[in-house]
C-alpha cells in the first residue's frame, strides 16, 4: 500500500506543536501504524510469488504444476510460478506461446508450421544463437510443459545482421543542338542544317535494409 505510507509520511503537526511530547506522540503513532500495516500485509505477501519465502514458494509451485529444474535461478523460478496461470491459458496458440517466452524474458521468437522439408507435425521455433545458449534448458521445459499435444518441436537458429545502404541521387541531362555545314561545289553554296534528337537520362538509387 504505497499510498498508505505516503499519507502516513504526510502527517504534520502545526509549528507551535511540533516539539516536545506532541512530536514524540506523532512519531510513536507513525511507528505503530507502520507495524499494523505490516501485520495486515503479511498474509498477502505469503501468496506473492515474488516476495514469499522459498518454502512457501515451493508450495505455490506444486499447486501450479511448476517444477524447478537444475540450475534455475531463484528469480526465474519465482517468475515462472507467478505467471503459471496465464501461461497455462496461453498454451496451445501461436500468439500465446510467443507471449509465454516474452514473459520469461527469453525474447522474441517465431513459430513456423508445416514447413517444406519437415513432417507435417513439426513446429519450428525460430530463435538466435544467444537465446539458444542462454535459455536452452528453460526453453526445453517450456516446450515440454506448454507445447501442443501430438506435435514435435524443433529449434531453428536464425541470426540476422541488419545492413543499411546509402546512395545519393544521380541524374544528368544531355542535349544536341543544330549545326550548319557549308558545302561548296563550284559556284553553288549549299547550307544544310544538321540536327540530333535530345537525349535525357535519369538514374535513381534507393536505400534497402537486408
Amino acid at each position: 500500500m504505497p499510498e498508505f505510507q505516503q499519507n502516513l509520511d504526510g502527517l504534520r503537526l502545526p509549528s507551535w506543536m511540533d516539539k516536545g511530547e506532541p512530536a514524540k506522540l506523532l512519531r510513536a503513532s507513525k511507528r505503530y501504524w507502520q507495524q499494523v500495516n505490516g501485520w495486515m500485509r503479511w498474509p498477502l505477501q505469503q501468496l506473492d510469488a515474488e516476495t514469499c519465502p522459498v518454502p512457501l514458494l515451493n508450495v505455490l509451485a506444486y499447486q501450479r504444476d511448476i517444477e524447478r529444474f537444475n540450475g534455475e535461478p531463484l528469480s526465474l523460478y519465482r517468475k515462472r510460478v507467478k505467471y503459471a496461470f496465464i501461461n497455462a491459458q496461453d498454451a496451445g496458440s501461436v500468439t500465446g506461446f510467443i507471449h509465454i517466452f516474452a514473459r520469461l524474458d527469453v525474447g522474441d521468437i517465431q513459430l513456423k508450421e508445416r514447413q517444406a522439408g519437415y513432417d507435417w507435425d513439426v513446429i519450428l521455433v525460430r530463435i538466435n544463437d544467444e537465446q539458444l545458449s542462454t535459455y536452452n534448458t528453460l526453453m526445453m521445459n517450456l516446450v515440454r510443459q506448454y507445447g501442443r499435444t501430438c506435435r514435435r518441436y524443433a529449434f531453428d537458429v536464425s541470426n540476422t545482421a541488419p545492413i543499411r545502404l546509402h546512395a545519393g541521387t544521380f541524374s544528368h541531362d544531355a542535349a544536341y543542338y543544330a549545326a550548319t555545314a557549308q558545302v561548296r561545289h563550284g559556284l553553288i553554296s549549299l547550307g544544310q542544317p544538321i540536327k540530333a534528337p535530345q537525349f535525357t537520362a535519369s538514374t535513381e538509387y534507393y536505400t534497402a535494409s537486408l
